[in-house]
């Protein structure tokens, strides 16, 4: 089985919006996160700019589809069409939210907690394990934003996701704003939970905004990142050190180069809580370094 790659510098979240400014000019970008299901459904003529970006940068998949926490049966189907996506565009790794997008038959926009137990870690063990020996690697599992709780919760979520790494042996994407909704709407210090995660298992972070309306903060993917998860990324960097970094959006209405502004912070914030690592400075992000050549769609 394969593992994940270590610290590959700071991405963004690639989307069909995105594609014509990448024909044109190649982004000074460390890496791309492309939605697995949208490029299952990728028509032709839009998988050839994909497959040309895959050639020029590394690229990571991330998806909800599997339905890791579920307790229908893997969909064996979707499982081998990831499996053969993995050999066409080389990710180098693959991820999904530990959570229960499907409801009812549905699947509701970005996922469900379920209860934080034994019970769940030993039926969602048994479904990674399969997963992995399937796809043949680690893949890495993302904390989702919680707004409410079950009675059945015996434990709290980062003791949950601590222990099913663990024993599951797989990798862990962290989204610093679901940790800091979750914190805002069940009252907990963030830093708890941070503490408690395994260093060796984080490899990702995922940054975005939410919709603040005062009792509930709620996950709604398509606001600029606040200052109240800048401060919580940079204590994730004092607590983990430099990890893969990506500004992630799911509107489909932020501009290219907006999202390349907050990547610029998020690179800023890493040099000035880690200054001098020398992991940041094979990094292209750049703020006076946006594009360099155009993209080759040869072959």
């Amino acid at each position: 089985m394969t593992t994940a790659d270590d610290f590959m510098g700071f991405g963004i979240g690639l989307q069909s919006i995105h594609f014509k400014q990448m024909l044109q000019q190649t982004p000074s970008v460390d890496w791309f996160e492309v939605i697995t299901e949208d490029v299952l459904q990728t028509q032709p003529e839009k998988r050839h700019v994909l497959d040309a970006i895959a050639e020029q940068y590394p690229l990571v998949c991330h998806g909800e589809s599997l339905s890791i926490a579920s307790r229908e049966p893997l969909d064996m189907n979707y499982l081998l069409k990831l499996k053969q996506l993995s050999h066409e565009l080389n990710p180098k790794w693959i991820s999904e939210h530990i959570s229960c997008p499907q409801l009812h038959g549905n699947q509701s926009q970005h996922g469900q907690p379920l209860p934080y137990n034994d019970d769940a870690i030993k039926q969602v063990v048994e479904r990674i394990k399969v997963i992995q020996d399937v796809l043949g690697q680690q893949i890495l599992l993302e904390n989702v934003s919680s707004h409410l709780s079950y009675q059945q919760a015996s434990m709290d979520e980062w003791i949950f996701l601590s222990t099913l790494a663990q024993e599951a042996d797989c990798l862990l994407l962290v989204d610093i704003n679901n940790i800091y909704i979750s914190a805002r709407n069940h009252n907990f210090n963030p830093l708890d939970y941070l503490d408690r995660l395994d260093a060796k298992r984080v490899k990702q972070f995922h940054l975005e905004g939410h919709s603040d309306f005062g009792e509930q903060a709620i996950d709604t993917h398509h606001k600029n990142v606040p200052p109240s998860v800048w401060t919580l990324y940079q204590a994730a960097l004092e607590r983990f050190g430099p990890v893969s970094t990506m500004i992630e959006r799911s509107d489909n209405t932020q501009t290219f180069d907006h999202l390349y502004g907050e990547l610029c912070q998020a690179k800023y914030i890493a040099d000035i809580t880690l200054p001098n690592h020398p992991s940041l400075t094979s990094s292209v992000v750049k703020q006076d370094n946006l594009y360099s050549n155009k993209l080759s769609l040869q072959g």
